[in-house]
């Protein structure tokens, strides 16, 4: 496309096959302290004309294109004047265009009406992604998340009234071994009351550049072992109540790829996840591991 890209670009494991579009530079919050994407990224939308361009360029590639992500890291921090108009442009160009999806926050949600977020949904704006990573709020304020539990769970509800699916992102072993059931038990209390259409585990990496990392070499933060991560999964999983969510742990940085629906297949996951733990075999090796 055109060649004022800018840092990394990224998309969650589902968006594989979509066409990636920069419509903006960075992230507006990037002060995680689990997270290096963005780290030397100044933030700003990325100007229109340019994503103009990248979407024509596009439909001449290929004019079949049904579905769409907005990258980078929190797209939907754009006004909604600004969303409208890529959409438009979007559906103009792409007459089979079936879903757009975006990285989103609670900030982002919690500052448009109900009407904006309708709005943006007749315009096949379908789902958006949000990293909770933890359900306590103690830890989200550790990780500098910028945004508390409860604002999180009511963005989700909010945004999902409007039509657009949630995905919902927890971080495993963000809370290290200290606070693991905490961690896991209030995670998995704050994903039943989002009750999101889609939710996924990752697990924690620990990057240099990042804060979190400082505070590992130098003794403050416990990394924790595979065995681990897996009893905190299992606790994870069995304490969420949902309906009709399909749950995935087919992230890269996953050790154990599992795939479900968390009220259908609960009983058959949480199996899945004994095998793991009693056969360390059957996990991902360490080399194999990635973000």
């Amino acid at each position: 496309m055109t060649r004022d890209k800018q840092g990394i670009v990224i998309r969650p494991p589902s968006e594989a096959g979509s066409f990636l579009l920069q419509t903006t530079y960075g992230c507006s919050h990037n002060r995680c302290t689990f997270c290096v994407t963005y780290k030397f990224v100044r933030f700003e939308p990325r100007p229109f004309e340019k994503i103009r361009e990248d979407i024509a360029l596009a439909s001449r590639w290929n004019p079949g294109i049904k579905r769409v992500f907005l990258c980078d890291g929190d797209a939907m921090c754009l006004p909604t004047g600004e969303l409208e108009r890529i959409l438009d442009c979007l559906n103009e160009h792409f007459p089979a265009l079936e879903r757009v999806g975006i990285y989103t926050n609670a900030s982002d949600i919690l500052t448009k009406t109900p009407d904006e977020l309708d709005l943006l949904r007749s315009k096949k704006l379908s789902i958006g992604y949000l990293g909770l990573e933890s359900g306590n709020d103690e830890i989200l304020s550790r990780v500098k998340k910028g945004a508390t539990a409860e604002e999180m769970i009511q963005a989700v509800r909010k945004t999902q009234e409007a039509g657009i699916d949630m995905s919902v992102i927890v971080l495993l072993g963000l809370g290290s071994n200290a606070m693991s059931e905490k961690h896991a038990v209030d995670s998995a209390r704050a994903v039943s009351r989002m009750s999101p259409r889609y939710m996924s585990a990752l697990t924690l990496m620990l990057l240099p550049g990042t804060r979190l990392y400082r505070e590992y070499k130098e003794g403050d933060f416990e990394l924790m072992n595979p065995l681990s991560i897996l009893k905190e999964l299992r606790l994870l999983v069995e304490n969420i109540e949902v309906e009709n969510c399909v749950f995935r742990t087919n992230h890269a940085s996953n050790y154990l790829p599992i795939a479900g629906n968390l009220s259908e297949d609960h009983d058959r996951i949480l199996e899945v996840i004994d095998t793991g733990i009693e056969d360390p075999n059957l996990l991902r090796p360490e080399s194999r591991r990635a973000l």
